[in-house]
């Protein structure tokens, strides 16, 4: 069966980003999440050969994690259950985004070499670019050389509270230019 003639679960939170909504599939494995109020943005996300044709509302168990980390439990997120689709590269990249420690971010650079390609800066930056799953894969998690946030998809102000919360400080939103 094809991934978009079938029916994935949907489940929005607030947090204190932003409303949350998270996308799985029916074994509540997160395809997709992101700070919005728009679904279909999330989805949009989600790598075609997994992209639901059709969502309902559904209690999910990544919402309940996510609820966790925003309390204070960082490590809530670390085993819920993802399913992405991709080159070996992204799959590599993917799988080494959920080993950074929280509260001790990488570079670009820094997160090439740990998925084992050292030299792929631009494809480490297009691994996180190209990430569903955000809060549960944590792409918030690598910056760029000089320490800058770089690029996040559901905003620099969500990004820097992500890394904030994580080094256990309060977030304070900066103006951004």
């Amino acid at each position: 069966m094809n991934a978009a003639t079938q029916s994935a679960l949907v489940e929005a939170i607030d947090t204190p980003d932003g409303p949350l909504i998270i996308v799985a599939d029916a074994d509540q494995r997160v395809l997709g999440s992101g700070w919005t109020t728009d679904a279909s943005a999330v989805i949009a996300r989600i790598h075609p050969a997994l992209r639901p044709g059709t969502v309902r509302e559904a209690s999910l168990d990544a919402a309940a994690a996510a609820r966790a980390y925003y309390a204070g439990a960082i490590g809530a997120i670390d085993d819920v259950p993802v399913r992405q689709h991709g080159t070996d590269l992204q799959l590599k990249g993917w799988s080494a985004l959920r080993r950074i420690a929280p509260g001790e971010p990488l570079t670009y650079s820094q997160f090439a070499a740990v998925f084992g390609s050292p030299t792929a800066v631009r494809a480490a930056a297009s691994v996180c670019a190209r990430n569903a799953p955000a809060l549960f894969v944590p792409c918030h998690r690598v910056l760029r050389s000089d320490g800058s946030l770089g690029g996040f998809a559901w905003g620099l102000p969500v990004k820097a509270s992500l890394l904030a919360r994580e080094r256990g400080e309060a977030y304070v939103p900066v103006p951004l230019d």
